[in-house]
């Protein structure tokens, strides 16, 4: 039981180096695109994404993108407390592949309320499209947070469909 209990402990803690360095990685990357980049010219990269960069004041999709710094001050507040809760689950998750999602998400959430702190926006700088028709620009943090949340539905989803089996 205690040799469980530090285990998860190291666990937990080998979570937050992780954290740390995707955070990083995001941070990193955000600040070479806007040292290489000229703002909204598309540098092709593969067939379906280019480089672009763009400036988000909005979450994601660049829903409520209205270049306005106390809205976008007030959804930094609001990320750092769902930051919050999702650190509390993490802490408390016992399943392995949704303490890795987690961490994706947590690593997003940071990574991009870090770079709005700075100015109000988010750095995005990956454009997907296929050939004429546009979808999104994104960053890695927002990656992460996609990555982490389509692991931890599925999981849940996995979860949910073996209850209601048994």
């Amino acid at each position: 039981m205690v040799l469980e209990r530090i285990e998860s402990l190291l666990s937990i803690k080998k979570g937050y180096f992780v954290i740390f360095l995707l955070v990083a990685v995001d941070l990193v990357a955000k600040y070479i695109a806007e040292q290489s980049l000229n703002f909204g010219q598309p540098v092709p990269l593969i067939p379906i994404v280019d480089f672009l960069l763009v400036f988000n004041s909005g979450i994601a999709f660049s829903i409520l993108d209205f270049n306005n710094s106390f809205l976008s001050f007030g959804l930094s507040f609001i990320g750092l407390l769902i930051v919050g809760y999702l650190h509390s689950l993490y802490k408390n998750e016992e399943s392995q592949i949704n303490r890795i999602s987690l961490i994706l998400i947590i690593s997003g959430a940071l990574g991009n309320i870090l770079d709005r702190l700075a100015d109000g926006v988010v750095t995005d700088f990956l454009f997907f499209h296929v050939g004429n028709t546009s979808f999104f620009i994104f960053n890695f943090a927002d990656a992460f947070i996609s990555i982490g949340a389509a692991i931890f539905f599925l999981m849940e989803f996995k979860k949910f469909l073996q209850n209601r089996l048994e």
